[in-house]
């Protein structure tokens, strides 16, 4: 890379990352929305920006609209990419679309447009930014007037609690919320506990249509296969969740299963792998399907456009529901 502020002259900058945990209270943070994206640090240069994922990979010509941006050559950037629903929303679903695609058609740029959400600065005029506290990286950041079509430098809230910028993002169906300490320097490559990221977490009710066992131990349950039913009553499938279970509780569940064995999907013939799953199809390996007649909980970051939950958790049984309690919740929710 020729320019002078590229890669090539003063390395890669690998991503600061932030820790899970709760909203932190008190003095000393700013908060920012959290956004559903894929991770870049931009590289800006004549003709606009070199983009570079987590782990080093030259993504530019993934996502051209945002790589022929017009920017300040010798900045460099750090924000994540997006794709925004009807709504204005990051819909990851939506983003799926263009992400493993290295050169997309007219029609794929047309229809799934990216744009690019910058919250750091990490080089300036030459200057590199990583040991500025955040505080003065997000001020030069602001001061530069980089918002453009395409491209978004969204708010910082210093002077807000936490729980109401979370409010405000749980109202609007965001992801979440990162609190970044305002004194911190960036730490590439890094999990620092000086960014807590606090995600929204929702919770659903869903049948469960059967199970897989453990890698490599074919008598202990790994995950749990879901459905819910649509708006015509049918059962669908909506994915598998593996974890939030306990030893005790894997045990439990497979002896209430067992006996329920059936040896066929329990959805109708249109959902079924000769004729293609909504979604995410079931793992691979071993499935045992159930009768569905157990409601369970679960706890997801989002239910996706393709009909699958984001990042389940298991909560437990719910004996007090039926069925046809457990019903789809709307995309992006």
């Amino acid at each position: 890379m020729a320019d002078a502020a590229g890669p090539a002259a003063t390395g890669l900058i690998r991503p600061m990352l932030a820790t899970s945990g709760p909203i932190p209270l008190g003095a000393g943070w700013a908060f920012e929305i959290k956004f559903d994206g894929v991770r870049a640090v931009g590289y800006a240069r004549s003709g606009g920006l070199r983009l570079f994922s987590r782990n080093d990979r030259d993504v530019s010509r993934s996502y051209p609209e945002v790589a022929a941006l017009p920017v300040e050559p010798g900045l460099v950037l750090d924000g994540e990419l997006v794709a925004l629903d009807e709504r204005g929303r990051p819909d990851f679903g939506l983003l799926q679309q263009r992400m493993h695609v290295m050169a997309p058609s007219a029609a794929l740029l047309a229809a799934v447009p990216v744009a690019y959400v910058v919250f750091d600065l990490l080089r300036h005029d030459a200057q590199a930014l990583l040991d500025a506290p955040y505080a003065e990286r997000r001020a030069q950041l602001a001061a530069l007037g980089l918002a453009r079509p395409g491209l978004t430098v969204p708010a910082n809230f210093v002077d807000t609690p936490g729980e109401l910028v979370m409010a405000g993002a749980r109202q609007q169906g965001l992801e979440g919320v990162v609190a970044k300490r305002l004194t911190s320097r960036y730490e590439p490559g890094r999990r620092s506990r000086a960014w807590i990221k606090t995600p929204i977490r929702h919770a659903a009710e869903v049948v469960v249509a059967g199970w897989s066992p453990s890698s490599g131990k074919a008598s202990v349950l790994g995950s749990l296969l879901l459905g819910a039913h649509d708006a015509d009553g049918r059962l669908v499938y909506v994915g598998d969740v593996g974890t939030g279970f306990t030893d005790e509780a894997r045990q439990h569940l497979l002896l209430r299963l067992l006996p329920l064995h059936r040896p066929d999907p329990p959805f109708p013939a249109a959902f079924t792998r000769a004729r293609g799953w909504p979604g995410r199809p079931p793992p691979r390996g071993q499935v045992h399907w159930v009768e569905p007649v157990l409601v369970g909980e679960i706890e997801y970051r989002t239910f996706t456009r393709e009909g699958n939950f984001r990042h389940p958790s298991w909560r437990g049984l719910r004996p007090d529901r039926e069925p046809s309690d457990a019903v789809l919740p709307a995309a992006g929710r």
